[in-house]
């Protein structure tokens, strides 16, 4: 058993076929195929089943996995021990953030990070809240952006600040940009929501909680992404709960707007993320101290309420 066999496994297991993972690794497929047999020869065990659709974990797979994942985290953090040597802000520093969250003042203080720390490479990637934690949690970005906690025991989870929630509306609904003392008014709305998880923390449970909480025992309709909820929210078709930071580009272009109801106002805790036995080179240090200790709010201006 090797790195090289490690990596081949955990590639596989992470792109969910033979032939991806010999692409991202440049190798070729009977290569990748001899490397798992003598990884599962090690192990007597087999690791994967093939399927119509890919390769798939055994039961063994998903047991070894975790721990194949930590031994390729510890290398990558002992390499970057090693070149942090070179000084304080030297290397790379990886980040994984939710994507709605790129558009809030997070974006100039990693602007202000680069041009203060010319020697170190800030490498980036947007992913949903659960893909930040995996990949914080398998050592592939030294931090992580996220909406709510993780309590995964393997990771540090930190609320850094938190981001108002808004009733949306599209930009010709009647109550749209005006304040509404009673939410019972949009019990004829449909309603959309993110699809419920197993995670209590979700945005899916936190609308279901303040519309519970505003009396609003209405149909909510699952659609599984924020943009997709704000387009059929532009065409009229319905109203959600959506983050300030998501909406502030269309609040901009006047395609959407906002009910202010009080019953149903909320916030979104953000938290940041990293390994609790992870190493953090001296720049990911300054990068941590800097995005928790700013106010997290959206890029620009936001409201377009008109108070009555």
């Amino acid at each position: 058993m090797n790195l090289h066999d490690l990596e081949t496994f955990v590639s596989i297991a992470r792109l969910g076929g033979v032939t991806r993972a010999a692409g991202q690794l440049h190798r070729s497929q009977p290569a990748i195929t001899r490397r798992i047999k003598l990884l599962e020869d090690n192990l007597g065990a087999p690791l994967l089943e093939r399927g119509r659709s890919g390769a798939m974990l055994t039961e063994a797979g998903r047991t070894f996995l975790p721990y194949a994942e930590a031994v390729l985290a510890a290398l990558k953090d002992g390499t970057q021990a090693v070149q942090a040597l070179q000084g304080g802000d030297h290397g790379a520093v990886s980040l994984a953030i939710v994507g709605t969250l790129a558009g809030t003042t997070i974006v100039e203080q990693l602007r202000r990070f680069s041009a203060k720390h010319r020697n170190a490479r800030l490498e980036l990637r947007t992913a949903n809240s659960f893909e930040v934690s995996d990949m914080v949690r398998r050592g592939e970005v030294s931090l992580g952006l996220r909406y709510f906690a993780d309590a995964s025991p393997e990771l540090i989870s930190r609320q850094i600040s938190e981001e108002r929630i808004e009733v949306v509306c599209s930009a010709q609904h009647k109550w749209g940009g005006k304040r509404l003392r009673d939410p019972g008014q949009l019990r004829a709305d449909q309603w959309f929501s993110l699809p419920m998880t197993r995670h209590h923390d979700s945005f899916a449970h936190l609308v279901a909680r303040q519309l519970a909480s505003a009396g609003l025992d209405v149909p909510v309709m699952t659609i599984d992404s924020m943009t997709a909820q704000k387009r059929l929210i532009e065409a009229g078709i319905g109203i959600a709960l959506l983050p300030e930071s998501s909406i502030h580009e269309e609040l901009r272009l006047g395609t959407l707007r906002t009910i202010d109801v009080s019953h149903l106002q909320t916030t979104v805790p953000i938290h940041v993320l990293y390994r609790k036995n992870g190493y953090l080179t001296g720049a990911s240090r300054t990068l941590l101290t800097l995005i928790s200790n700013v106010p997290v709010r959206p890029s620009s201006p936001a409201r377009n309420r008109k108070r009555k």
